[in-house]
């Protein structure tokens, strides 16, 4: 549309370049440039620098301590007895310990470690999704804000033009002063609409920066296409692809992870036996015996049947908890999906009936106006129904990039966005 920066033209020579640069520099650390970002620089510099990311590979890490010691068998100990303080009737013992697991509790601990670092690199991935569709949320934040900002210049230029009109319409006395009291109003009105927007402007870029840990952005402006809204498959083939989203695998990873827990806290009901061997010296007669002994616990009281029936309990609690998240994430995607295709068909709508009208309208009031056919409050009442339009298209092509993103963060699948497309 005539109103929208088309990619910013003035500096297509640089963002070509800075393309062509981000391409052949790809496995190298990125760096965030001083003018213009583009979509892919942004996704690369946050996956490579976001603190969320670092916490869960963390995470991710520690869950490999836990597997390495879940594998670690007991320790054998050493005890010495002394019987009898006087020398000649004394003995002395010296045994070598070693408890022996029984009822499969290692293999058990084994499983449930592996479950847990399974979970935990099911984590990592499903945040890189995550940062990956905030990413894309708030650069088209950005690229929505610079285009209120252009549209709010826009709008304060044609308020000062209209001023300057109905200044000379005043001295010639051909309108009343009341006209050009309104002009300076809506000039003022539109000076502070350019004022929020700039302040719209700056939050956004602070918002997009944030996300790999530089709270001051360097970028000056984004670089991209927001009225090229992508492609999305079907509802149903959204659905289909439900059943691997982050959220509901690592649900799954849960379920199982009960489960292990489950099959170890019934292992632990089986008591561990220890085995000893040691010598015995008997000063009295002179002689070494050897020693051999067993040592079984009695599972009277203690069978483990608390931590049994909490760890039952929880994975029948993890099992429905992914019942309702596999409802909760379908609800979503459907309204996110529904949301998408009504900020579609919207942006079309005023970008082919809606816009050109009011463009047409405002351009007839204010020909009109000059020439003395009409009165200031028909050039108002076009030029506030125009950029009334312009905002509301603005507005739709950011809820339709925003339920893009939020059905990347759902599902986890990465959509080819307009930026990525003209890279490559």
């Amino acid at each position: 549309m005539p109103f929208i920066c088309k990619c910013f033209l003035k500096q297509f020579s640089a963002a070509l370049l800075l393309i062509i640069f981000s391409h052949s520099s790809r496995g190298a650390e990125l760096t965030e440039p001083p003018k213009l970002l583009i979509l892919e620089v942004a996704l690369g510099l946050a996956m490579g620098a976001n603190p969320e990311i670092s916490v869960a590979m963390r995470e991710k890490e520690a869950t490999e301590g836990a597997r390495i010691q879940a594998g670690v068998r007991h320790n054998p100990y050493i005890s010495s007895e002394i019987q009898d303080t006087r020398r000649d009737t004394r003995q002395i013992t010296l045994q070598f310990n070693q408890e022996i697991e029984l009822g499969n509790k290692r293999e058990s601990r084994l499983a449930l470690a592996d479950i847990l670092y399974t979970k935990a690199t099911a984590e990592l991935d499903a945040l890189k999704a995550t940062i990956h569709a905030n990413t894309v949320n708030a650069f088209y934040e950005v690229l929505v804000a610079q285009e209120r900002l252009a549209l709010s210049k826009s709008s304060f230029e044609v308020a000062n033009a209209a001023v300057n009109a109905a200044t000379k319409r005043v001295n010639a006395g051909k309108s009343s002063p009341v006209e050009e009291t309104k002009s300076n109003i809506a000039a003022s009105s539109a000076k502070i609409e350019l004022n929020q927007s700039n302040s719209q402007l700056n939050s956004a870029r602070k918002r997009l920066s944030a996300l790999w840990g530089n709270p001051f952005p360097v970028f000056e402006q984004a670089y991209g296409d927001v009225e090229n809204i992508p492609l999305v498959p079907s509802f149903e083939n959204l659905l289909a692809l439900l059943e691997n989203a982050p959220a509901i695998g690592i649900a799954n990873l849960e379920v199982s992870a009960r489960g292990g827990s489950t099959k170890l806290a019934r292992s632990q009901s089986t008591p561990n036996i220890t085995i000893s061997a040691g010598i015995v010296h008997n000063n009295e007669l002179g002689l070494n015996q050897a020693l051999i002994g067993l040592s079984v616990p009695i599972p009277l009281f203690d069978h483990n049947q608390g931590n049994v029936q909490e760890a039952v309990s929880l994975q029948y609690k993890a099992q429905d908890e992914l019942i309702a998240l596999k409802n909760q994430l379908a609800t979503k995607l459907a309204g996110e999906h529904e949301r998408l295709s009504v900020a579609r068909l919207s942006a079309i709508s005023l970008s082919e009936e809606i816009l050109p009208g009011a463009q047409n309208a405002f351009e007839a009031a204010n020909k009109g106006f000059n020439a003395g056919k009409f009165n200031f409050l028909d050039v108002l009442d076009a030029q506030r129904t125009l950029f009334q339009a312009k905002s509301q298209y603005i507005q739709v092509l950011l809820d339709a990039h925003q339920a893009i993103a939020e059905i990347e963060s759902i599902l986890g699948h990465v959509v080819t966005h307009p930026a990525q497309q003209e890279k490559e």
